[in-house]
């Protein structure tokens, strides 16, 4: 045995050592050779993962992947609380309708999830300037990169409506234990699929047929608004449920026009006639036919729409578009007062309309604005709107204290995302000027950050005050309300923005990623912890403003004591910042990020 060991030390190895030479001669090994339509699926499947509306960094795959594993939990929690009452210690069987409202929990979530993630990506789902420079000059045939985009929407499309909703449908069995399982399972696969279907083709149909009637460049300039409703309206659905659940037998025995035109309850509608059969109410089988014939129409008008949308938006990209003045004659008027009151300084007026520009031109900040603005809206409307049936008809009446609760969720969300947008960092290579020309910012650099907010979170919410006084009755329009509610918007407005920029110590949009990653769900459970408290707060004091000028006076006072203070606050922070020596790793490595040396 030894003498065969010794031998075999000899004997020729199994992988030889080859030269370079050799080896460059030999090419490549051979493997599948991949065609160009799958190379083109994964492309555009990470453009979806990897763009500038989810990160300015590297994360965003991650970030979007986490947000897709996430979007299955809710269903799962969900599922996990119906067991206990639906194994009651005591025997009691849960009631008809409590089931029934049981269903249109997923029906709503499955629509909502859906809506909002196509809203998320609605400006990949067609060609951009990267596509026109670069694929177009490939060998690559313009159908095949129709088909590859078309086939991409499909599987993101189809990935995020089974991430949604997988988790529930594996738990639903085992947490309510249905007497027909095969039924129940079809019932709700079917139900919550047709309705994330209809949310994702309803808002790719309204997409294509206003890019393929507009234009691209006018498309442009109303895809915010309608992004922007599209969030309100799909939130909305979510936050009305509570209202609409408790009332589903008025509604269903109603035959309204609104519980017949409401999509969750067309799906709802399936729901119930797959699961119940023959048995179901006869206004089921009316709302399931009318969900399967509007989903089917709203597919085939996606559709139809989508490739001469593609075509058009292609074309313009080639074509290019002329140079047009985008100065508004509105606001040149409005700028020249400013410049000769809080912008007479040039540093900050150049800030502030750096902001104005930059904000409305980013993807990424559009859709944060999207988001937080829809997500605002729609909480007040759930709030202030109260649904009734009476007689057979869907009243609406307008709550009181919802009226008092609007004022500070408006300005919250509203400086809540303009802050998200701002400390979002930016293009790394595009924020050394700052730093070579200014230096590190300064209180009068960074007053025009606040100057920039405090106006515009003064118009939003008050608009909003002016719009929810053309709802109340003339009664409620004493001038003690509308003032002391002016003085709450104003103030609110004040404080949250010392608030929200507290520890904000750099420019709009020059920030740098911060070294830790940032927890969802510790972020998420901050704003809520701030939020609530906020609005009971104020919902409490608005009465007691209300009630003389002294009350009013005394809130003032303390309004702008507090301002004061936090504003003593902000510039010893900032003093402590600009006494640190210069020498972060942001600063040594700003030339190393432009591709320079020293």
């Amino acid at each position: 045995m030894r003498m065969l060991s010794r031998l075999r030390a000899f004997a020729r190895p199994e992988q030889q050592v080859l030269s370079i030479d050799v080896l460059a001669g030999m090419g490549p090994p051979d493997r599948a050779e991949q065609g160009q339509l799958a190379i083109l699926i994964r492309h555009f499947l990470d453009r979806f993962f990897n763009n500038e509306m989810a990160s300015s960094d590297d994360e965003g795959k991650t970030r979007l992947i986490q947000v897709a594993c996430a979007a299955g939990l809710p269903g799962f929690v969900a599922a996990m609380y119906l067991w206990p009452v639906y194994h009651d210690i005591l025997g009691r069987h849960r009631p008809y309708w409590a089931r029934v409202s049981d269903h249109y929990l997923f029906v709503v979530y499955s629509m909502v999830a859906m809506g909002i993630v196509v809203v998320f990506e609605w400006d990949l789902f067609f060609p951009d300037l990267l596509d026109i420079f670069v694929l177009s000059s490939l060998p690559i045939k313009n159908r095949k990169l129709f088909l590859a985009r078309i086939a991409t929407i499909v599987i993101f499309v189809v990935g995020f409506l089974f991430d949604a909703n997988i988790l529930a449908a594996l738990a639903l069995p085992a947490a309510i234990d249905p007497p027909g399982l095969g039924r129940f399972l079809a019932a709700h696969v079917v139900a919550v699929v047709g309705s994330g279907v209809f949310a994702a083709a309803a808002i790719l149909a309204i997409q294509g047929t206003l890019l393929t009637l507009l234009g691209a460049r006018m498309f442009r300039r109303i895809s915010l608004l309608f992004q922007g409703l599209f969030i309100t309206a799909l939130l909305m659905v979510l936050f009305l449920y509570p209202a609409v659940s408790g009332a589903l037998p008025e509604f269903m025995h109603s035959n309204s026009a609104f519980a017949l035109s409401f999509p969750p309850f067309w799906f709802l509608g399936i729901y119930e006639r797959v699961m119940e059969g023959p048995s179901a109410l006869p206004i089921y089988m009316r709302l399931a036919r009318t969900g399967c014939t509007v989903t089917v129409w709203v597919v085939a008008v996606a559709i139809l729409s989508y490739p001469l949308a593609y075509w058009r938006r292609t074309r313009e990209l080639i074509e290019g578009s002329g140079a047009r003045d985008t100065r508004s004659v509105i606001a040149r008027p409005i700028n020249r007062i400013m410049h000769m009151t809080v912008l007479r300084v040039p540093v900050r007026r150049a800030i502030f309309h750096f902001i104005s520009q930059t904000l409305p031109r980013v993807q990424r900040y559009r859709i944060y604005l999207v988001m937080y603005g829809g997500l605002g809206l729609s909480l007040i409307i759930a709030t202030v709107l109260r649904l009734h049936v009476w007689q057979g008809a869907v009243r609406v009446e307008i709550s009181p204290d919802g009226l008092r609760a609007a004022i500070p969720m408006a300005a919250f969300w509203t400086i809540a995302g303009l802050r998200m947008a701002f400390v979002s960092p930016g293009d790394p290579q595009g924020r050394w000027i700052f730093r070579t020309i200014q230096g590190r910012p300064e209180l009068e650099q960074l007053a025009a950050t606040k100057t920039w907010i405090l106006a515009w979170s003064n118009i939003i919410t008050l608009a909003i005050v002016a719009a929810l006084h053309a709802l109340v009755p003339p009664r409620s329009h004493a001038w003690k309300t509308i003032a002391a509610q002016v003085l709450v918007a104003v103030g609110l407005c004040l404080l949250l923005t010392d608030t929200f920029f507290l520890n904000v110590k750099i420019l709009p949009f020059t920030g740098v990623k911060a070294p830790e990653r940032t927890n969802l769900a510790i972020v998420l459970l901050k704003y809520v912890a701030a939020f609530v408290p906020l609005v009971l707060i104020v919902a409490r004091l608005e009465p007691w403003m209300e009630a003389s000028v002294g009350n009013m006076a005394t809130a003032a006072s303390i309004i702008a004591a507090t301002h004061f203070g936090m504003q003593a606050v902000h510039r010893r922070l900032l003093r402590d910042h600009l006494n640190v020596p210069d020498v972060d790793e942001d600063q040594q490595q700003v030339f190393q990020t432009l591709g320079l040396r020293y």
